[in-house]
């Protein structure tokens, strides 16, 4: 249930209460934040004159002097007085309704044009205030959805997380989390979530609202509290456009953004930097996605997992999820998945980088227990344990025309690790990646591995053990198609391509030469078409 009494409908509004609940808080003055929307005064003072027009109003308020909140006529306050002493949510609590005319009715909405652009009354421009932000939050929500321009390349420092009770909480998410425990016994195990660390330092997104950014940023101050910038409940639709999110940390999931599973997110040409999650079970240190989210044109930078099973620095996806033209960059994880982490879930992504992430497992991606796709990919000079590049685990990973180069791994698999795992390789190059075990290019365990018209060359293991500088492969099924393993190099023999226990098929149109110390001699299992 909305807390928001005047959100459901387009009924006329009617006057609130001083005393009137918003966002959780309860104020003792009637005060309209800093975002020129409507004349209250004037309308108030005029109950015959028709509703002005945003033009007319953002004329008869100068609402876009930052940090000035402005009271209604009739409370008796001087409208060219700052409410200096008030909190933002103060000054947003009384908000919801305050931009409507008070006495006559509200001009007509104008419906959307043909091109889905928002009715211009829905369109409101906030001034370089973070008062005036929350406000215009507030009030989105309690209107039913808007679109907030944001004051070009401003910074809206936060101070305080927003205080207002979610009673959106539970539901369909604690739905979901009772079915993952009985399906997976030992998340029963796993601490209750504390609602207390669950806090965003703007007002939850319950409905269809879009900020266009105009190149400003949001950035948690130096010395606030924990706590992300936005959390989008069920049924909330938030659009974010060419913004900067910067220093967000949760106790929870979503160092700067939380989606819950009912929820929505269009995230464009937005920048999430060093932000965290100190989620034990969970991560997202500058996304988490529980729900549906499209990101394209974004870049994640200096982001952490930093909980003790931490997954995701940059994102943590456990809904469905398709992302283009995306860059991760010097994120971090502490369990898996550096630059992405894609859990129990589905993704797509095309078009993106991978650069210099770092995790347990998967330093630039992993996909644990989920079904991933990427298309048109570099991944490149990550590290981790296992899986220096990607790592795959009880899961399926499709990858077509990727470049996953320079990647290292201290365990196994210094270009792509998977355990018990689907993975097609198509039309890709794994170069110059190093493992100090098993597995310079490619290490597969239990796995269903596919490389078909891709080059495995100029990969390394360099441990005193270690072997199979090409491929590694050990039980399940490898099969190589028209692709070539050449030039890679390991410590014992094989260097190219290492089987044990495994089943391992090389076409007649696949070369696997220029190896060293051997190409196939040494491995456990005899590999067809390989040569000495």
């Amino acid at each position: 249930m909305s807390t928001y009494q005047g959100s459901r409908g387009s009924t006329r509004p009617r006057r609130r209460s001083r005393w009137f609940l918003a966002g959780g808080l309860v104020t003792g003055t009637l005060v309209a934040g800093a975002v020129g929307l409507t004349g209250v005064a004037a309308s108030a003072a005029e109950p015959d004159r028709p509703a002005p027009t945003p033009a007319e109003s953002a004329a008869t308020l100068p609402s876009e002097v930052p940090g000035t909140a402005w009271a209604p006529e009739d409370q008796g306050a001087d409208p060219q007085r700052p409410a200096a002493d008030e909190t933002p949510e103060q000054a947003a609590a009384d908000w919801p309704n305050e931009g409507a005319a008070e006495g006559p009715e509200r001009a007509p909405t104008r419906p959307a044009g043909t091109n889905g652009r928002p009715p211009d009354d829905k369109i409101w421009r906030v001034a370089c205030d973070s008062t005036g932000l929350i406000t215009a939050l507030v009030r989105a929500n309690a209107e039913g959805g808007a679109t907030l321009r944001l004051a070009e390349k401003c910074t809206y420092t936060l101070t305080h997380a927003f205080q207002q009770p979610d009673e959106y909480d539970g539901g369909i998410r604690d739905a979901r989390e009772a079915n993952d425990a009985a399906e997976t016994p030992g998340d029963a195990e796993a601490p209750p979530r504390n609602t207390a660390d669950d806090k965003a330092g703007l007002p939850v997104i319950y409905h269809a609202i879009t900020i266009e950014g105009s190149g400003a940023t949001i950035v948690r101050g130096g010395q606030a509290e924990e706590f992300r910038f936005f959390t989008v409940r069920d049924g909330g639709e938030l659009t974010l456009r060419d913004i900067t999110l910067r220093n967000g940390s949760s106790k929870a999931e979503g160092g700067s953004i939380h989606i819950v599973h009912g929820a929505t997110a269009v995230v464009e040409r937005v920048t999430v930097a060093n932000s965290t999650s100190l989620s034990a079970e969970g991560g997202g240190g500058g996304i988490f996605n529980d729900g549906n989210l499209q990101i394209s044109d974004s870049t994640l930078v200096g982001n952490r997992a930093a909980g003790t099973q931490g997954k995701g620095g940059g994102l943590l996806n456990g809904g469905v999820m398709t992302m283009h033209r995306t860059e991760f960059r010097h994120n971090s994880a502490v369990s898996y998945g550096g630059g992405l982490a894609n859990f129990r879930a589905a993704g797509d992504v095309y078009s993106s980088t991978f650069v210099r992430n770092n995790a347990g497992q998967g330093g630039g991606m992993a996909s644990f227990s989920a079904r991933t796709k990427v298309f048109d990919t570099a991944v490149i000079g990550n590290s981790a344990e296992v899986g220096g590049g990607l790592a795959n685990s009880d899961a399926v990973l499709v990858l077509r025309q990727l470049t996953v180069r320079d990647n290292v791994a201290t365990v196994s698999g210094g270009g792509i690790s998977t355990v018990q795992g689907l993975l097609p390789l198509d039309d890709s190059v794994i170069s110059g990646n190093t493992t100090r075990g098993k597995g310079g290019g490619i290490y597969a365990e239990k796995s269903n591995l596919l490389v078909r018209t891709s080059d495995v060359e100029g990969n390394e293991a360099v441990g005193e053990q270690s072997l199979g500088g090409g491929l590694h492969v050990t039980a399940g099924s490898t099969s190589l198609y028209k692709s070539r393993v050449m030039g890679n190099q390991s410590t014992v023999k094989a260097g190219g391509i290492h089987g044990e226990r495994a089943q391992v098929k090389v076409d007649d149109e696949t070369m696997v030469i220029e190896n060293g110390p051997t190409n196939c001699e040494g491995s456990k299992v005899t590999v067809a078409h390989c040569f000495r």
